[in-house]
């Protein structure tokens, strides 16, 4: 099981908050940290590595 974390990304580009995720693989924290998308991006990462970064939908 790797050490997952989920960064809210606020508007201006910096961390506005940490989530971990007690997950057992890559599959299942993607899920899990794209579900936290809520009009802000969220980043995923395990450790050290960067694994995904998800975007909320923009409307026009």
């Amino acid at each position: 099981m790797g050490e997952y974390r989920a960064y809210i990304i606020g508007a201006d580009g910096h961390i506005k908050m940490r989530i971990d995720l007690d997950v057992q693989d890559d599959a299942t924290a993607r899920e899990k940290a794209e579900q936290l998308v809520d009009g802000h991006a969220v980043e995923l990462w395990e450790g050290a590595t960067k694994l995904a970064r998800f975007e909320p939908i923009r409307k026009h």
